[in-house]
């Protein structure tokens, strides 16, 4: 039995290759950010994405569109600057009606980016305010997710990143769905660690036990051969996940005889994990903020007329999630702080990890197959 090595431990630790990950997937790749419905009627969503500041709107038509939060003029950021006076009064700036407007010199943008308004200024020979538009961001959204990209000039489209998962879980009305709850977590952990993690049941027998006496396969020969196509079944009697895998509220109208009984779960490269139920998803968003660190928020997300019903109370999910996930987060910690030690060069993934290779193979489609072989050589020695 041959052991496939995990990328180079430096590649969990060292500021290095988190800075290059940044600029080469986080910076170029589409990112889930939050969910469509949290844009403001009328007004930005302004976005902290991987450093930069982002403001995501609809224009006047109702389509998304997306920006860096910067001034072509002097580099105001246009939305969440407030400028006091003496008598209390802010001056409006960010979006104000149809315009965007810079606290700075007031220039003025259209919803669409476009320059259409320079206080003082006519434009003329050296000057064409076509050549100031604002820079683009691209924005896009699937499954009433919501996505960037930082790079729009060089992105494919969202629908070729996503390729065959919108056909696997069509039957979910995740557009649908609104979010019930949230929680936010911060793990002291490399978001490679927490995908990696994600991607395979290896580790469920040993870390959740709840987890597992709703799902028993999930420990069922260290969860080698799991059907995530057609779904991975509850216990009989089971049909979600709470305490107890019951539930009073209604199964999702169009799912199948297997999706009411089973649970499947899906990862958008590199920071969406979704997990699917029939009557509730989970969604994961990860930000990655230093090499051992790394905030997910976590949403639950319940059919609309499920929330407005008398006494709605999604806790009994909301718990079991929570257990499950601080299992998840405490054993990421400890791989963290394991890979640390001197002699650990790379781990190892065993076979029934298959699926973990994918991180592996998609963080060196970015940052080069090339330079992980070559690290991997020349990682003997003492640190």
């Amino acid at each position: 039995m041959i052991l496939e090595a995990t990328l180079p431990t430096s590649w969990y630790l060292t500021p290095e290759i988190f800075a290059r990950e940044r600029e080469r997937i986080f910076h170029r790749d589409w990112i889930c950010v939050g969910r469509v419905e949290a844009i403001p009627e009328g007004d930005a969503l302004v976005l902290d994405v991987q450093g930069q500041s982002v403001i995501v709107l609809r224009n006047e038509a109702g389509a998304l569109r997306g920006f860096y939060n910067v001034c072509r003029h002097r580099g105001a950021q246009l939305c969440g600057t407030k400028v006091p006076s003496a008598d209390g009064r802010i001056t409006p700036s960010g979006v104000v009606g149809s315009r965007i407007r810079c606290p700075y010199h007031s220039w003025l943008y259209s919803l669409d980016g476009a320059l259409v308004g320079t206080p003082y200024m006519t434009p003329g020979e050296g000057f064409d305010a076509a050549d100031f538009s604002l820079y683009p961001v691209g924005v896009d959204s699937w499954g009433g997710f919501l996505f960037v990209n930082l790079t729009p000039a060089e992105a494919p489209p969202l629908a070729e990143v996503l390729g065959p998962i919108p056909e696997r879980v069509a039957r979910y009305p995740l557009a649908a769905l609104r979010v019930s709850q949230r929680i936010r977590y911060e793990v002291a952990a490399n978001w490679k660690v927490i995908a990696e993690n994600y991607n395979e049941c290896y580790h469920c027998g040993p870390v959740h036990p709840e987890l597992c006496s709703i799902v028993p396969d999930f420990r069922r020969g260290g969860g080698a051969g799991l059907d995530w196509d057609r779904g991975v079944p509850h216990r009989p009697g089971a049909v979600t996940f709470t305490w107890d895998g019951t539930t009073s509220r209604a199964p999702f109208p169009d799912l199948d005889e297997d999706e009411r009984t089973r649970h499947k779960g899906e990862l958008v490269y590199p920071n969406l994990f979704v997990s699917l139920a029939c009557d509730h998803a989970t969604a994961f968003l990860l930000q990655p903020e230093a090499p051992d660190r790394t905030v997910i928020d976590c949403l639950f997300l319940f059919a609309p007329e499920e929330i407005a019903k008398p006494g709605f109370d999604p806790s009994d999910t909301v718990g079991f999630w929570d257990i499950t996930n601080r299992q998840d987060w405490a054993i990421c910690k400890s791989v963290q702080r394991g890979m640390g030690a001197r002699p650990h060069r790379h781990g190892y993934y065993a076979p029934m990890e298959d699926l973990t290779l994918d991180i592996r193979r998609y963080v060196e489609s970015r940052l080069g197959r090339v330079e992980t072989l070559a690290r991997i050589a020349g990682e003997g020695g003492e640190r």
